[in-house]
């Protein structure tokens, strides 16, 4: 790809570089290698993880050999960017199992085959076996403690006065990971989002120190961060009422996924149309600009079609199209079970929602019904006091409505 730089840039990807001038020269040029890392804090990998992970493909597209980085070992202590309290601790076997599903989730969106095929790391490969006392000689010894408690990966936790020596030592492990991989693979570049800029940086910083005392002249490395992935009002997406936005359908319904980004405003479409579709420029901007229903649903069926296939990517398009527009439902709309023992006595309207998690709490579920918010089989709720029983369900399933594009189905089990 000729101008990949110019390209990323125009495409909203790189937010910051450690050397700009370079590192266009870099992608634009012959191919190099570069890594991500992503550690495996949950068996799967949410919309955040995608967007870098497209990135990945953009740079391997154009010819750079990329290394996926999954952190075995660096997950075992938890990144405390950005966080106020301190990180669950995971045992072993959770992070083990959690490698293993990240690893096969990333392939979906990676070439891990064929022509300049992407290789999948975990740095529990180098830091198993390294004696603590031997990696703080070779390693630590380069990390000044004011620079690094200056830097935003700390701030949150300083402020809360929580910080850890088990925390403090995530900086130092990440930077050695792009120090193995630049010896070991001539590494020269790491990606990540922007709220790895500190530990981007002090790898990059790392490695100039080791190449000046092995007076290794001419091995640059380089760091880019992508953007959060946040709207127009600065607001960070891929939160959802039950949490992250996740790239697999046992955590997030492929209907879920496809309705996220159909429901997010007007302003966000080109934006994100740029960043999950290879559209041009031009034809992105004509489609916003002529039609935006039409083009918030190409982008939510592109976006869809990348994570979960174009078959699921139709099947949630359809059941979309169903509800808002037909008023029926498909097999594709998330569905809740009840209880029939719970229906022979009737069940309150608040109760319901609430157990079903289609509503937080009874008091929201009420101030939505007051305010003309939910409806039962299409018809509006009037009355929180309302109980749902069996005649409710003469189509096998009761269908509850909030605000204009939430639904979900309701079956006896």
């Amino acid at each position: 790809m000729k101008n990949l730089f110019e390209t990323l840039r125009d495409r909203g990807y790189i937010y910051q570089s450690t050397d700009e001038e370079n590192i266009k020269n870099t992608l634009n040029g012959e191919p190099v290698t570069f890594y991500l890392g992503i550690d495996p804090t949950a068996d799967s990998l949410h919309i955040g993880h995608f967007f870098a992970l497209m990135m990945f493909r953009y740079l391997q597209d154009a010819g750079h050999r990329g290394i996926l980085v999954v952190g075995g070992a660096t997950a075992l202590i938890g990144d405390p960017t950005g966080k106020s309290d301190m990180r669950k601790m995971l045992s072993k076997e959770q992070v083990q199992h959690n490698v293993e599903e990240v690893k096969d989730i990333a392939k979906k969106f990676i070439k891990t085959e064929g022509e300049n095929a992407a290789i999948i790391l975990s740095n529990e490969e180098w830091m198993k076996g390294y004696d603590f006392i031997d990696f703080m000689r070779d390693i630590g010894v380069h990390f000044n403690v004011n620079k690094m408690l200056s830097s935003e990966v700390y701030d949150s936790r300083l402020k809360e006065g929580g910080l850890t020596f088990l925390e403090m030592g995530y900086m130092l492990m990440q930077s050695y990971d792009f120090a193995v991989l630049n010896k070991k693979y001539g590494c020269t570049l790491q990606i990540g989002g922007s709220d790895q800029w500190g530990n981007i940086v002090s790898g990059v910083n790392l490695i100039r120190k080791l190449n000046l005392i092995n007076e290794n002249v001419g091995n640059n490395v380089y760091g880019i961060t992508c953007p959060l992935l946040t709207t127009k009002e600065g607001k960070k997406m891929g939160k959802t009422e039950n949490g992250a936005l996740w790239v697999v359908r046992e955590k997030t319904s492929v209907f879920d996924f496809y309705q996220y980004f159909y429901n997010v405003n007007d302003e966000d479409v080109e934006t994100l149309l740029r960043l999950f579709t290879r559209l041009s420029l031009e034809d992105i901007k004509n489609q916003c600009n002529s039609d935006i229903i039409n083009a918030k649903k190409t982008m939510a069926y592109e976006i869809t079609k990348i994570v979960h296939g174009e078959e699921e990517a139709k099947n949630a398009k359809e059941a979309s199209e169903a509800l808002f527009s037909k008023n029926s439902v498909t097999e594709d709309v998330p569905t809740a079970e009840i209880s029939k023992n719970a229906l022979e006595a009737g069940i309150a309207i608040v109760d319901l929602m609430t157990s079903i998690k289609f509503t937080a709490s009874k008091s929201e579920a009420r101030r939505l019904i007051d305010q003309g918010g939910i409806s039962v089989n299409n018809e509006k709720v009037n009355d929180s006091s309302m109980v749902i029983d069996e005649k409710f369900f003469e189509k096998g399933y009761v269908l509850l409505k909030k605000g204009k594009k939430s639904y979900i189905k309701v079956v006896v089990k």
